[in-house]
């Protein structure tokens, strides 16, 4: 098969894809694909950008609840860092989707990480107090969420112009490589500053890291919207979901992987467990399943060879579940870290499906729009079930919440397995197939309309 021309506006990097020989894909069988690393300067700077920019944020996103839990005590409280996320991000992910099918992507990606870098400048200023205050903490963590909801869909609609769309599994692995990479040492960065030299320092890195990634992104060339874009408004968001609602693929990926967040997210619980394991533990906890997330994109040669990706979304979504089951029962930190590796092997496995499944279906007009309702679907999963597990552990302790929460994403992956048999059928080429017959019909259109 040909591989997918870029749009003539896309500023296309000037070695061409077709370059790429057909044996140096061939060849691999378990080792991570570096194709789109070789072949497209803007992948690369990009890359790069974002998986420094993420390696502060993840200190940061240890630090936050581990600061929270300092000043108040509560797992509630640092649960509840979730909920105030929540609602921000659905809203900026919605408009932060129109926005990046209308004005040029590069520069919403620019402008969010300076606003992100303004974010970590206040928790700096914060932590300085003599008496640093626990509402300043949910304040930037509604504003670093409502940042990201800006960013990210303008930031995941960018790789498909970036790299011709048979590279799309490598391009997914590949930020999967650099998001564990921030994930396994940010938090473990992290954890140590935060016990060790308090959060002043983590946070000040984080501001570090955002600069440096603006100074690549500045880098990027131009990435124009296509000329009959459009403008946001409620209308154009809503022309996103319907879509979405259309594709049984799509919420297939959506539901699943809520569901699996939801019940058996556990996070907010880690600086509480700590306490039981010792104190610097708390930055290996929120590491381990970055850690398990690593391993399967490292091994993740073999992803692109499976055709059912609906049907292995929904498998890595139950053995997430039952890992947390077995988190709840450890009573000794290696086996709670075994159990972590092994549900962030999982969910990186479910990861790297679900991005395949969204860059080779959805067509480039409304890449943007759907990338927002992407964040939305991965995101409030987390943030939700953060907030869920500390009521439970409030209520019922912190065993009962892990246990009830890993047996309730094990029975609704099975649930919505069984109520949506199209998501279980689906098929990669059946799903690129269809985005080119739809790219191809509109732009069909667009010629008759011209």
């Amino acid at each position: 098969m040909e591989p997918e021309q870029p749009h003539p506006h896309f500023s296309p990097d000037p070695v061409p894809h077709e370059a790429v020989p057909a044996s140096d894909a061939g060849g691999r069988r378990l080792s991570i694909d570096l194709t789109p690393l070789r072949v497209s300067r803007d992948f690369r700077l990009l890359f790069i950008s974002q998986t420094v920019s993420f390696f502060g944020s993840m200190m940061s996103f240890v630090v936050l609840p581990v600061q929270m839990y300092q000043l108040t005590k509560s797992s509630l409280a640092v649960g509840m860092l979730g909920a105030a996320e929540c609602v921000p991000l659905i809203v900026m992910a919605l408009v932060g989707g129109a926005l990046a099918d209308y004005f040029d992507r590069r520069r919403v990606v620019q402008l969010s990480e300076l606003l992100l870098a303004f974010g970590s400048a206040a928790l700096i200023v914060n932590a300085l107090l003599p008496h640093p205050r626990a509402w300043v903490l949910f304040v930037c963590a509604a504003a670093f969420a409502a940042l990201s909801g800006l960013k990210r869909p303008s930031m995941q609609a960018l790789y498909p112009r970036l790299v011709a769309s048979e590279l799309i599994p490598a391009v997914s692995a590949l930020n999967s490589l650099g998001g564990t990479l921030g994930s396994i040492l940010g938090p473990v960065a992290g954890g140590l500053l935060a016990t060790a030299a308090g959060p002043v320092f983590a946070y000040s890195t984080n501001l570090i890291t955002f600069m440096f990634s603006l100074v690549l992104l500045l880098m990027l060339r131009a990435s124009p919207p296509p000329p009959d874009a459009h403008a946001p408004s409620l209308r154009s968001i809503a022309e996103g979901l319907r879509y979405a609602k259309s594709r049984p693929e799509l919420m297939g990926t959506y539901l699943v992987d809520m569901n699996a967040m939801f019940f058996g997210m556990p996070m907010a619980l880690f600086p509480a467990m700590a306490a039981g394991f010792g104190a610097s533990s708390v930055g290996l906890l929120y590491a381990a399943p970055a850690a398990g997330a690593l391993l399967a994109t490292l091994t993740s040669g073999w992803t692109p060879r499976v055709q059912r990706q609906g049907l292995a979304v929904t498998i890595a979504a139950g053995l997430w579940g039952v890992a947390i089951i077995g988190l709840g029962f450890s009573g000794h930190l290696w086996l709670a870290l075994l159990c972590l590796l092994l549900a962030g092997a999982a969910d990186g496995v479910s990861g790297l499906f679900r991005q395949t499944i969204w860059n080779q279906t959805i067509p480039d007009h409304l890449r943007g729009r759907l990338a927002g309702i992407e964040m939305i679907s991965y995101m409030t999963g987390p943030l939700l079930g953060n907030a869920e597990s500390g009521v439970t552990a409030s209520l019922f302790g912190i065993r009962a919440s892990i246990v009830s929460g890993g047996v309730l994403c094990v029975v609704g992956t099975a649930a919505l397995a069984l109520a949506l048999p199209a998501f279980l059928a689906y098929t990669g080429s059946e799903g690129l197939a269809r985005k080119q017959r739809e790219e191809a019909a509109r732009k069909i259109g667009q010629e008759e309309i011209g």
